[in-house]
């Protein structure tokens, strides 16, 4: 079986406290979880569903390079 490799971007949710993460590209791959770690279960579980349906031999996914902030006055 072939390793892949995936970005996960995770983001905590102020109002309900819960972490959420998605793979960018990977349509219908998301999560979320009450600590990091669980989160990254539940994002294993969800990739390999998603490959299991899509066929992970035929997803080409963006490389992510990089995330920014900005501050902008409001």
């Amino acid at each position: 079986m072939k390793v892949r490799s995936f970005t996960v971007v995770i983001e905590k949710d102020p109002a309900v406290g819960l972490y959420v993460g998605e793979v960018p590209g990977l349509t219908g791959c998301h999560s979320q979880g009450k600590t990091i770690d669980e989160l990254l279960r539940n994002m294993k579980e969800v990739i390999e569903l998603v490959l299991e349906v899509k066929g992970a031999e035929h997803i080409e996914l963006p490389q992510v390079v990089g995330i920014q902030q900005i501050e902008v006055g409001a």
